[in-house]
């Protein structure tokens, strides 16, 4: 089989006839291949990848194309048809790498097209090489991307299957619902101690003045927002789907967070409008098909290329309108806000320990501003609802990066740094129920259902409120249990 490979590349090399499809091809495959593996989790869809298709081989190809007709019929051009293939082929490889790596930067471009016009005139005789070459850079590429499509593709939602009628549950109660997430806010019991040491009693005031019932001690069961949230709306674990092809990232999680879920069928079934405001297309990156009746953001206004913050809307004024056109509906409400967030993402680039905590501080205080700013609005307009405040996971305050809640930790207090997270409702008419137990967010959903439908059944199949890592450093690759259900830091390998 290899020799019969190696007869074929030398027939091509050899080969003097001209082959621009495979030219656009090769120029288009490695930067398409070397994106999908840098942002997997922002591109997994066939939205995408026409829109790789058309860019990054469709253009090229119709330029060769145009070029070889335009310098065919002008007498002063045709001496130079030879060189289009090449000087289009680098020219395109370059332009698509750069922006495949470093985005679109005009100086980076300007160096690029220089620098391949004179590369293409000096290869023009080796070109057949050059493409052999993309092409097994590409090849190379597909061996490092396939364990995420494996993931994308055998990573199975029958976790997701409830194991009661759940589904089937019918609303007595039904206040309009509005599910305010504000990104890594710590919770409340949480920030005076620990890592955090931090003095948020004006802002505690401030919501219990306002009706909220705070709950301590609550915290996410994963560490980010994509594998929280995901759980959160199924009602059930993943365990990261015990990192199936050991890819940490649950990448159908944006699908479901997007309303594929039974929680937002539960709120359709009981005559509830639903509605998906997002500060950022973070959250529907990668172009997921939506189950809301609403969202604030439109794929159309959203750039193909993009890790999920190219835009910031107005959460307080798309709530307001949305308030004003649902006023004869029941509602259901997710509100994401990337704020106050987590300490830095890089390992190489933060601010230390201590700078990252000073951060952290600063952006809680604007945080709590806008969490003002929404309440009071909801309060104004929609006095008798249900508002929930609940983080998605902590702030990571005390280590360097977030990098390092992938490595094993021997302090209590970081672990705990990492799922802690806010939990605030304000209850219709004040009347808080004394009999759920509020305690991590697998198991939040069940709870409000229960009250929704005046009905204990649905507590009888609780998850287990323990929270999970992705451990990759200072211990075997795997999913450990890192807080149990008692609220213990412990570390234990999740074995089938």
């Amino acid at each position: 089989m290899i020799d019969n490979l190696r007869m074929f590349i030398l027939r091509f090399i050899k080969s003097k006839k001209d082959t621009p499809f495979i030219a656009a091809i090769a120029a288009g495959l490695y930067p398409i291949l070397y994106y999908f593996a840098s942002n997997f989790g922002y591109v997994n869809s066939i939205d995408h990848i026409g829109f790789f298709i058309i860019t990054f081989i469709g253009f090229p190809f119709l330029s060769i194309l145009f070029l070889r007709l335009v310098f065919s019929k002008i007498e002063a051009l045709k001496a130079y048809k030879n060189y289009i293939i090449s000087v289009l082929n680098i020219l395109w490889f370059g332009i698509l790498l750069a922006v495949s790596t470093t985005g679109f930067n005009i100086i980076n471009l300007i160096i690029i097209l220089i620098a391949t016009l004179l590369l293409g005139v000096f290869l023009a005789k080796h070109i057949k090489k050059f493409i052999v070459f993309q092409l097994f850079m590409a090849f190379v590429a597909l061996l490092y991307i396939t364990p995420k499509l494996g993931a994308l593709i055998f990573q199975s939602t029958d976790w997701m299957q409830q194991p009661d009628n759940i589904e089937t549950v019918v609303f007595k109660n039904t206040p309009n619902v509005y599910l305010i997430q504000p990104d890594g806010y710590a919770n409340f019991s949480e920030l005076k101690r620990g890592h955090y040491n931090i003095d948020n009693s004006e802002f505690e005031n401030y919501l219990k003045n306002q009706g909220f019932t705070l709950y301590n001690d609550y915290r996410s069961n994963y560490f980010s927002t994509i594998s929280s949230n995901s759980s959160l709306f199924s009602m059930k674990h993943h365990l990261y789907n015990r990192l199936v092809f050991k890819t940490v990232e649950c990448y159908k999680s944006r699908r479901i967070i997007a309303g594929n879920n039974p929680v937002i069928e539960i709120f359709k079934t009981n005559n509830y409008k639903t509605s998906l405001l997002l500060e950022s297309e973070y959250l529907i990156a990668n172009r997921p098909k939506v189950n809301y009746d609403y969202q604030n953001i439109s794929f159309n206004e959203m750039p193909y290329l993009t890790q999920g913050f190219d835009i910031q809307r107005n959460l307080v004024d798309d709530l307001k309108t949305q308030m004003r056109l649902n006023s004869s509906s029941k509602n259901f409400y997710f509100i994401e806000k990337i704020i106050p967030a987590h300490i830095a993402q890089s390992r190489f680039d933060n601010l230390g320990i201590e700078g990252e905590r000073l951060a952290y501080i600063e952006n809680l205080k604007l945080a709590n501003t806008w969490l003002k700013e929404m309440t009071e609005t909801i309060e104004k307009e929609d006095p008798n609802s249900l508002v929930v405040i609940m983080a998605d996971h902590g702030g990571f305050v005390g280590m360097n990066s977030i990098y390092e809640a992938k490595i094993k930790q021997d302090d209590s207090d970081l672990v705990r740094s990492v799922f802690t997270a806010a939990l605030a409702v304000k209850w219709p008419k004040n009347q808080i129920p004394k009999d759920l137990e509020f305690k991590t967010s697998v198991n939040f959903f069940r709870n409000l259902f229960s009250y929704l439908s005046d009905d204990k059944r649905y507590l009888n199949h609780l998850q287990e409120d323990a929270s999970y890592l992705a451990i990759k450093k200072e211990a075997p690759f795997g999913v450990y249990k890192a807080i149990d259900k008692d609220n213990n830091v412990i570390f234990d390998k999740i074995t089938d």
